[in-house]
Protein backbone atom coordinates (compact mmCIF):
# COMPACT_ATOMS: atom_id res chain seq x y z
CA UNK A 1 0.00 0.00 0.00
CA UNK A 2 3.00 2.11 1.06
CA UNK A 3 4.48 1.68 -2.54
CA UNK A 4 1.64 2.08 -3.99
CA UNK A 5 1.49 6.01 -2.79
CA UNK A 6 4.74 6.17 -3.19
CA UNK A 7 4.17 5.70 -6.73
CA UNK A 8 1.28 7.75 -6.62
CA UNK A 9 2.57 10.63 -5.79
CA UNK A 10 6.26 10.25 -7.75
CA UNK A 11 3.49 10.22 -10.74
CA UNK A 12 1.94 13.79 -9.22
CA UNK A 13 5.17 15.13 -9.09
CA UNK A 14 6.24 14.43 -12.56
CA UNK A 15 3.07 15.55 -14.23
CA UNK A 16 3.27 18.76 -12.31
CA UNK A 17 6.63 19.28 -13.93
CA UNK A 18 5.62 18.76 -16.83
CA UNK A 19 2.56 20.81 -17.55
CA UNK A 20 4.09 23.65 -15.29
CA UNK A 21 7.31 23.38 -18.38
CA UNK A 22 6.60 25.79 -20.92
CA UNK A 23 7.65 25.74 -24.85
CA UNK A 24 9.53 28.75 -25.80
CA UNK A 25 8.10 29.95 -29.46
CA UNK A 26 8.16 32.85 -31.47
CA UNK A 27 5.10 35.09 -31.36
CA UNK A 28 4.47 37.02 -34.89
CA UNK A 29 1.82 39.46 -35.61
CA UNK A 30 1.77 42.77 -38.69
CA UNK A 31 -0.19 45.31 -39.07
CA UNK A 32 -0.32 49.30 -40.32
CA UNK A 33 1.15 51.83 -39.39
CA UNK A 34 2.48 55.54 -40.34
CA UNK A 35 0.76 54.79 -43.95
CA UNK A 36 3.34 51.68 -44.32
CA UNK A 37 2.97 48.30 -42.46
CA UNK A 38 4.69 46.73 -38.85
CA UNK A 39 5.99 43.65 -38.22
CA UNK A 40 6.90 42.40 -35.22
CA UNK A 41 8.32 39.07 -34.06
CA UNK A 42 9.47 38.65 -30.28
CA UNK A 43 10.15 35.24 -28.52
CA UNK A 44 9.02 33.99 -25.13
CA UNK A 45 7.23 31.14 -23.36
CA UNK A 46 3.65 32.95 -23.53
CA UNK A 47 2.40 36.01 -25.66
CA UNK A 48 3.59 38.93 -23.21
CA UNK A 49 2.34 41.83 -26.31
CA UNK A 50 -0.45 41.78 -28.07
CA UNK A 51 -1.08 43.21 -31.32
CA UNK A 52 -4.07 45.63 -29.74
CA UNK A 53 -1.35 46.71 -27.60
CA UNK A 54 1.01 47.98 -30.23
CA UNK A 55 -1.85 49.53 -32.50
CA UNK A 56 -2.41 51.57 -29.44
CA UNK A 57 1.10 52.88 -29.00
CA UNK A 58 1.84 53.93 -32.25
CA UNK A 59 -1.82 55.25 -32.76
CA UNK A 60 -0.52 57.89 -29.74
CA UNK A 61 2.60 57.92 -31.82
CA UNK A 62 0.82 59.23 -34.74
CA UNK A 63 -0.89 61.65 -32.18
CA UNK A 64 1.97 63.04 -31.32
CA UNK A 65 4.15 63.22 -34.14
CA UNK A 66 2.08 62.91 -37.67
CA UNK A 67 2.11 65.61 -40.06
CA UNK A 68 -0.72 63.38 -41.99
CA UNK A 69 -3.24 64.18 -39.32
CA UNK A 70 -5.00 67.24 -38.53
CA UNK A 71 -5.15 66.63 -35.23
CA UNK A 72 -1.88 65.32 -33.91
CA UNK A 73 0.62 67.76 -31.63
CA UNK A 74 2.34 68.32 -34.17
CA UNK A 75 -0.23 69.53 -36.69
CA UNK A 76 -1.60 72.13 -34.24
CA UNK A 77 1.59 73.42 -33.85
CA UNK A 78 2.65 73.74 -37.27
CA UNK A 79 -0.62 75.37 -37.74
CA UNK A 80 0.50 77.98 -35.19
CA UNK A 81 -0.96 76.74 -31.82
CA UNK A 82 1.86 77.55 -29.34
CA UNK A 83 0.13 76.28 -26.07
CA UNK A 84 0.17 73.01 -26.76
CA UNK A 85 2.02 70.43 -24.53
CA UNK A 86 4.35 67.97 -25.87
CA UNK A 87 4.66 64.37 -24.87
CA UNK A 88 7.37 62.44 -24.56
CA UNK A 89 7.67 61.47 -27.74
CA UNK A 90 7.55 64.96 -29.61
CA UNK A 91 10.94 65.40 -27.00
CA UNK A 92 12.42 62.56 -27.42
CA UNK A 93 12.78 63.27 -30.88
CA UNK A 94 13.13 66.96 -30.82
CA UNK A 95 16.18 65.87 -28.89
CA UNK A 96 17.22 63.31 -31.18
CA UNK A 97 16.94 65.59 -34.08
CA UNK A 98 18.71 68.32 -32.37
CA UNK A 99 21.72 66.41 -31.76
CA UNK A 100 21.68 64.81 -35.47
CA UNK A 101 21.42 68.81 -36.91
CA UNK A 102 24.69 70.07 -34.80
CA UNK A 103 26.39 66.93 -35.71
CA UNK A 104 25.71 66.97 -39.47
CA UNK A 105 26.53 71.01 -39.20
CA UNK A 106 22.39 71.07 -40.30
CA UNK A 107 22.81 69.02 -43.49
CA UNK A 108 19.74 67.05 -41.41
CA UNK A 109 16.83 69.60 -40.86
CA UNK A 110 13.11 68.99 -39.54
CA UNK A 111 11.90 72.26 -40.48
CA UNK A 112 12.60 71.61 -44.02
CA UNK A 113 9.08 71.00 -43.98
CA UNK A 114 8.13 74.34 -45.26
CA UNK A 115 10.44 73.36 -48.70
CA UNK A 116 8.81 70.07 -48.57
CA UNK A 117 5.15 71.08 -48.56
CA UNK A 118 6.61 73.52 -51.40
CA UNK A 119 7.68 71.17 -53.42
CA UNK A 120 4.54 69.12 -53.22
CA UNK A 121 6.03 66.39 -51.49
CA UNK A 122 4.44 66.96 -47.80
CA UNK A 123 0.71 65.99 -46.99
CA UNK A 124 -0.95 68.34 -49.58
CA UNK A 125 1.11 66.55 -52.35
CA UNK A 126 0.77 69.73 -54.98
CA UNK A 127 4.15 69.54 -56.76
CA UNK A 128 5.48 72.66 -58.19
CA UNK A 129 8.58 74.29 -59.27
CA UNK A 130 10.15 76.99 -56.83
CA UNK A 131 11.62 80.00 -58.86
CA UNK A 132 14.92 81.18 -56.90
CA UNK A 133 13.19 83.89 -55.25
CA UNK A 134 10.77 81.85 -54.07
CA UNK A 135 13.39 79.51 -52.55
CA UNK A 136 14.62 82.06 -50.63
CA UNK A 137 11.45 83.60 -49.06
CA UNK A 138 10.81 80.21 -47.82
CA UNK A 139 14.70 79.51 -46.38
CA UNK A 140 14.31 82.16 -43.71
CA UNK A 141 11.86 79.88 -42.19
CA UNK A 142 14.21 76.81 -42.40
CA UNK A 143 16.72 75.77 -39.69
CA UNK A 144 15.93 73.40 -36.82
CA UNK A 145 17.84 76.20 -34.40
CA UNK A 146 15.07 78.60 -35.15
CA UNK A 147 12.78 76.61 -32.88
CA UNK A 148 12.50 76.05 -29.24
CA UNK A 149 11.46 73.38 -26.89
CA UNK A 150 10.76 75.42 -23.47
CA UNK A 151 10.70 74.35 -19.65
CA UNK A 152 6.51 73.89 -19.99
CA UNK A 153 6.46 71.57 -22.73
CA UNK A 154 5.93 74.11 -25.43
CA UNK A 155 7.42 74.96 -28.75
CA UNK A 156 8.23 78.46 -29.52
CA UNK A 157 8.80 79.53 -33.41
CA UNK A 158 10.76 82.70 -34.49
CA UNK A 159 8.86 82.43 -37.93
CA UNK A 160 5.15 81.49 -37.48
CA UNK A 161 5.58 79.94 -41.00
CA UNK A 162 8.39 77.30 -40.02
CA UNK A 163 6.71 74.20 -40.61
CA UNK A 164 8.26 70.86 -38.13
CA UNK A 165 8.66 67.75 -39.96
CA UNK A 166 10.13 64.91 -38.34
CA UNK A 167 9.01 62.56 -41.14
CA UNK A 168 12.61 61.42 -41.76
CA UNK A 169 13.49 60.36 -38.31
CA UNK A 170 10.04 59.54 -36.73
CA UNK A 171 9.76 56.05 -38.15
CA UNK A 172 12.76 55.03 -36.96
CA UNK A 173 11.90 56.45 -33.82
CA UNK A 174 8.70 54.75 -33.35
CA UNK A 175 10.76 51.38 -33.72
CA UNK A 176 12.28 52.53 -30.93
CA UNK A 177 9.11 52.92 -28.54
CA UNK A 178 7.78 49.75 -29.50
CA UNK A 179 11.67 48.08 -28.72
CA UNK A 180 11.35 50.04 -25.43
CA UNK A 181 7.86 48.61 -24.52
CA UNK A 182 8.62 45.14 -25.48
CA UNK A 183 11.64 45.59 -22.73
CA UNK A 184 8.84 46.86 -20.33
CA UNK A 185 6.92 43.68 -20.76
CA UNK A 186 10.28 41.12 -19.87
CA UNK A 187 10.71 40.70 -24.09
CA UNK A 188 14.72 40.16 -24.36
CA UNK A 189 14.63 38.90 -27.66
CA UNK A 190 12.95 40.12 -30.87
CA UNK A 191 12.85 41.96 -33.94
CA UNK A 192 10.52 45.47 -34.81
CA UNK A 193 10.26 46.52 -38.20
CA UNK A 194 7.95 49.67 -39.25
CA UNK A 195 8.33 50.96 -42.61
CA UNK A 196 11.83 49.31 -43.33
CA UNK A 197 13.32 50.95 -40.16
CA UNK A 198 14.13 47.95 -37.61
CA UNK A 199 15.93 46.71 -34.69
CA UNK A 200 17.25 43.34 -33.13
CA UNK A 201 16.92 43.19 -30.11
CA UNK A 202 19.30 40.40 -28.91
CA UNK A 203 19.07 36.93 -30.55
CA UNK A 204 17.42 34.55 -32.60
CA UNK A 205 17.54 32.46 -29.52
CA UNK A 206 15.41 29.66 -30.85
CA UNK A 207 18.01 29.24 -33.84
CA UNK A 208 20.85 29.85 -31.41
CA UNK A 209 22.19 32.86 -34.05
CA UNK A 210 22.10 36.60 -34.92
CA UNK A 211 18.75 37.89 -36.74
CA UNK A 212 19.77 37.86 -39.84
CA UNK A 213 18.36 41.25 -42.38
CA UNK A 214 18.63 41.81 -46.15
CA UNK A 215 19.38 45.23 -47.68
CA UNK A 216 17.85 45.98 -50.94
CA UNK A 217 19.24 46.97 -54.27
CA UNK A 218 18.53 50.63 -55.15
CA UNK A 219 18.52 50.00 -58.59
CA UNK A 220 16.14 47.15 -58.85
CA UNK A 221 12.94 46.55 -60.41
CA UNK A 222 9.31 47.61 -58.39
CA UNK A 223 8.68 44.02 -58.95
CA UNK A 224 12.47 42.38 -57.98
CA UNK A 225 13.98 41.51 -54.52
CA UNK A 226 17.15 41.50 -54.95
CA UNK A 227 20.19 41.72 -51.88
CA UNK A 228 23.08 43.39 -51.67
CA UNK A 229 23.93 41.92 -48.80
CA UNK A 230 22.78 40.34 -45.51
CA UNK A 231 24.05 41.42 -41.83
CA UNK A 232 24.08 39.75 -38.75
CA UNK A 233 22.43 42.08 -36.03
CA UNK A 234 22.48 41.97 -32.22
CA UNK A 235 21.20 45.35 -30.45
CA UNK A 236 21.44 47.54 -33.21
CA UNK A 237 19.20 50.00 -35.10
CA UNK A 238 19.20 49.51 -38.92
CA UNK A 239 17.60 52.53 -41.08
CA UNK A 240 17.88 52.81 -45.01
CA UNK A 241 17.51 56.25 -46.92
CA UNK A 242 17.42 56.55 -50.22
CA UNK A 243 14.75 57.36 -53.31
CA UNK A 244 14.24 53.78 -54.04
CA UNK A 245 12.79 52.59 -57.22
CA UNK A 246 13.08 56.59 -57.80
CA UNK A 247 16.18 56.74 -59.14
CA UNK A 248 16.44 59.10 -61.82
CA UNK A 249 18.41 59.24 -65.09
CA UNK A 250 20.06 62.04 -66.85
CA UNK A 251 18.68 62.25 -70.69
CA UNK A 252 22.33 63.26 -71.73
CA UNK A 253 24.61 61.09 -70.25
CA UNK A 254 22.75 57.93 -69.07
CA UNK A 255 24.03 59.04 -65.02
CA UNK A 256 21.81 57.83 -62.11
CA UNK A 257 21.49 59.76 -59.33
CA UNK A 258 18.74 60.80 -56.59
CA UNK A 259 17.07 64.18 -55.54
CA UNK A 260 16.71 64.96 -52.02
CA UNK A 261 15.65 68.93 -50.93
CA UNK A 262 19.05 70.21 -49.06
CA UNK A 263 18.01 72.78 -46.14
CA UNK A 264 21.17 74.85 -46.80
CA UNK A 265 20.00 75.35 -50.06
CA UNK A 266 16.28 74.78 -50.84
CA UNK A 267 17.04 72.96 -53.34
CA UNK A 268 16.55 69.55 -54.70
CA UNK A 269 20.17 68.09 -54.96
CA UNK A 270 21.53 65.80 -57.19
CA UNK A 271 23.47 63.13 -55.76
CA UNK A 272 25.51 59.75 -57.18
CA UNK A 273 24.77 58.21 -53.54
CA UNK A 274 21.72 56.05 -54.45
CA UNK A 275 21.99 55.12 -50.70
CA UNK A 276 22.88 55.15 -47.01
CA UNK A 277 22.66 52.21 -45.05
CA UNK A 278 23.02 53.05 -40.93
CA UNK A 279 23.25 50.86 -38.20
CA UNK A 280 23.64 52.22 -34.59
CA UNK A 281 22.23 52.07 -30.69
CA UNK A 282 19.21 53.12 -31.98
CA UNK A 283 16.74 53.36 -34.83
CA UNK A 284 15.80 56.73 -34.74
CA UNK A 285 19.42 57.52 -34.92
CA UNK A 286 19.89 55.21 -37.46
CA UNK A 287 17.33 57.27 -39.75
CA UNK A 288 18.18 60.51 -38.94
CA UNK A 289 22.01 59.93 -39.63
CA UNK A 290 20.70 58.10 -42.89
CA UNK A 291 18.95 61.08 -44.31
CA UNK A 292 21.90 63.25 -43.57
CA UNK A 293 24.11 61.18 -45.59
CA UNK A 294 22.04 61.33 -48.53
CA UNK A 295 23.11 64.92 -48.64
CA UNK A 296 26.54 64.62 -48.38
CA UNK A 297 29.13 63.60 -51.06
CA UNK A 298 31.35 60.08 -50.50
CA UNK A 299 33.92 61.94 -49.49
CA UNK A 300 32.51 64.40 -47.25
CA UNK A 301 30.43 61.01 -45.75
CA UNK A 302 33.77 59.19 -45.18
CA UNK A 303 35.26 62.40 -43.24
CA UNK A 304 32.23 61.92 -41.11
CA UNK A 305 32.72 58.35 -40.66
CA UNK A 306 36.40 58.83 -39.26
CA UNK A 307 34.95 61.02 -36.38
CA UNK A 308 31.70 58.89 -35.79
CA UNK A 309 33.12 54.95 -35.35
CA UNK A 310 29.80 54.33 -33.55
CA UNK A 311 28.53 54.12 -36.18
CA UNK A 312 28.08 50.89 -39.12
CA UNK A 313 27.34 52.23 -42.53
CA UNK A 314 27.07 51.10 -46.27
CA UNK A 315 26.88 53.85 -49.04
CA UNK A 316 25.76 52.87 -52.35
CA UNK A 317 27.17 55.12 -55.14
CA UNK A 318 27.36 55.17 -58.73
CA UNK A 319 30.33 56.13 -60.83
CA UNK A 320 30.94 58.11 -63.61
CA UNK A 321 30.87 55.18 -65.93
CA UNK A 322 27.09 54.62 -64.37
CA UNK A 323 28.26 51.19 -62.52
CA UNK A 324 26.94 51.09 -58.69
CA UNK A 325 29.96 50.71 -55.81
CA UNK A 326 29.65 50.27 -52.33
CA UNK A 327 31.41 51.62 -49.86
CA UNK A 328 31.44 50.68 -45.99
CA UNK A 329 32.83 50.89 -42.76
CA UNK A 330 34.70 48.31 -41.27
CA UNK A 331 32.65 47.54 -38.21
CA UNK A 332 29.96 47.51 -41.29
CA UNK A 333 31.64 44.94 -43.11
CA UNK A 334 32.49 42.66 -39.94
CA UNK A 335 28.65 41.90 -40.14
CA UNK A 336 28.15 40.97 -43.15
CA UNK A 337 26.96 37.38 -43.63
CA UNK A 338 29.16 35.14 -45.90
Amino acid sequence: MKELKRFCSFLVVVLLLVSCHKTTDFYTFQGEAQGSTYSIKYISTEEKVTKNQIDSLLTAFDLSLSTYRTDSKISQINAGDSTVIVDNFFIETFQLSNQIFKETDGLFDPTIGVLVNAYGFGPNKKHQDLSSKQIDSLLQFVGFDKIKLNENQTISKKHNQTFIDFNAIAQGYSVDVVVNYLKSKGIENAIVEIGGELFALGKNTIDNKNWVVGIDDPLQKPEERTLIAKVNLENLGMATSGNYRKVMIDEKTGEKFVHIINPKTGLAQKNNVLSATVLSKSAGLSDGYATAFMLMSLEESKIFLQKHPELHVMLLYSDANNKMHQFSTDNFKKLIKE
